[in-house]
This record gives structure tokens, sequence and C-alpha cells, in this order.
């Protein structure tokens, strides 16, 4: 799906492996400086029409894997609304002109999904632009390494950590359901961190493992209501997030079996799958992306 039909390439050597220059940015991270630049499908995602005029809402859809997803998206035929905070207009920019380059409605929003009158005015003006939501990815996280242990994670970092990965994932998910059509579907972002934590990150882990839990049980409460609820779980992924939380940056993705880290774009297309009528028997499902690490 994201190699315009080319022969086939090798996982390991495809992308920039490890190792990465040593990089540091302050809290929330931007694309333009990172060393190798991610690939969000610039140049190799092909759209087939999966997703013609469905109305999408991406949290964090200014870099990362919320960029790609928006961008793949939009190439399915897709109009898309993503919210970023206000640090990050720069990056929201590019993803606009991403999505206008592929001929569907961008709305950027700024929103900080930790407060819910903010959730709440991103579903109206979601409502407002689209009259409907078919698609909500909730995608925006916040995590900070604590290599020195559960000492030295502060209530101001859990508290950020929970409402951003949590609180904006319900009230987003309750706040929208009521615009959704049959056929809609909610996809939120998990991780390996559910199944395997690492002990550095473990207040971020923990939110992980309850998006997992999260998942399952709405999509068993809206099943009859023709609403599918899944969740994709990456490994480690090539996003601003990184150099922004994380203290090594040069061995980043090194310990999966390929060797490397994803790039945003090889998330994107389990984000289509899921939300494409494909997938029209698939929920309460995890699809774990995560470069070989065997999961439960």
């Amino acid at each position: 799906m994201t190699n315009g039909g080319q022969r086939p390439h090798d996982p390991v050597t495809e992308h920039p492996q490890p190792e990465f220059p040593q990089q540091d940015q302050p809290v929330p991270g931007w694309t333009g400086p990172m060393d190798p630049p991610p690939d969000h499908g610039e140049e190799s995602y092909r759209g087939h029409g999966l997703l013609t005029d469905r109305k999408a809402v991406v949290t964090g859809g200014d870099s990362g894997i919320g960029r790609a997803v928006a961008l793949a998206y939009a190439r399915e035929g897709a109009d898309v609304l993503f919210s970023h905070l206000e640090s990050e207009e720069e990056d929201a920019r590019e993803t606009v002109r991403l999505i206008e380059e592929a001929g569907r409605k961008a709305v950027a929003v700024v929103c900080d999904i930790r407060e819910e009158e903010q959730c709440r005015q991103l579903v109206d003006r979601a409502v407002a632009e689209f009259e409907r939501i078919d698609i909500l990815v909730n995608n925006a996280a916040y995590q900070m390494s604590q290599p020195d242990g559960i000492g030295s994670i502060s209530t101001e970092q859990f508290d950020r950590v929970v409402r951003t990965n949590l609180y904006g994932m319900f009230w987003l998910s309750k706040m929208s359901l009521p615009f959704m059509p049959k056929g809609g579907c909610i996809i939120n972002s998990a991780s390996v961190q559910a199944y395997k934590p690492s002990p550095h990150l473990l207040d971020y882990a923990m939110t992980k493992g309850a998006i997992v839990t999260f998942t399952q049980g709405l999509a068993q409460m809206v099943a009859q209501d023709g609403i599918r609820v899944n969740a994709v779980a990456p490994g480690p992924v090539w996003t601003p997030l990184i150099p922004a939380t994380l203290p090594d940056t040069a061995e980043f993705g090194k310990q999966s079996p390929l060797g490397r880290p994803a790039q945003p774009a090889e998330m994107a297309p389990c984000y289509v799958f899921l939300a494409s009528p494909q997938a029209s028997y698939i929920t309460a499902e995890i699809v774990n992306a995560t470069g070989g690490t065997p999961l439960p």
C-alpha cells in the first residue's frame, strides 16, 4: 500500500538504522530538527479510494504517526480535522499542506486534550465542518523517560501523562459517538509498552495498557450500534516525541528484531485498514506493529 506496487523492499534496510546522531529537543518536539528526518509517506503512500468522502478526526496530527495517518487518509479520499498544540503550528501547517495537496479538506485545530472543554470544542468544530464524524483516531500522547525510577515521577508528570493519554481519549470517544453513523469507527494508539513495559516509561506504559482494555471494552459496548473500536500497538517509531522525551536517541529502535525504529509511514496502513470497509468484521482488536517483538 505504501510503495505504489513496486518490488518488495528489505524491511531491515528500507529505512534508516541506528546509530543516529544524538539529539535533544524541548517538549513537545518538532519534525524539522530531526536527523534523519521522519518519513510520513510523502513520497511513497499511494491511495486506493478506500475512505472516499469519509470524515476523520485525528489527534496529534501535526507530526509523527498522526501526520502519517492524516496524509494517508487524505490520499484515500477522506477529509481530515486534526488537533495540535499551539507550539506545533509550524508542523501543523505542513500537515495541512499535505492534506490539501491530496485534494481533501484540512482543518487544523489548536487543542490541549487534557482539558475537557477543549475536547468538547474540538468535536463541535468537527461537526460544524463535516456534520458527522466517521473516523476518530485517538493518537496524541505524552511520555517522559525517568531512568531513576518511580521516585523521580512527579505528580505533575503523572497527571500530564494520564490526562493526555487517557482522559483525552475517553472524552473524545464519549463526545464523538453521538455524531458517528453506523459504519463509523474509533481507532486508538496503544503501544508495545502495554505488554512489555520499559521501567523508565512506567507511567506511560501503564496508560497504554489501559488503552488496550478501554478499546476492547468500548468495542463490545457499541457493537450493536454499528460502530467498531480497535487499536494499533506500535513498537519504537521515529517521531518528535523521541528526541524530546528520551535521553539517548543514538540507538533508538535497535532493540527490535528488525534492528531499527519504524517510520511513521509504516504505521499509517494499519490505521487505514482498520478504518476501511475491508475491516468490517474486525472490532475489539489490537493490531501489533512492533518490528518483530512477540506480543501476547
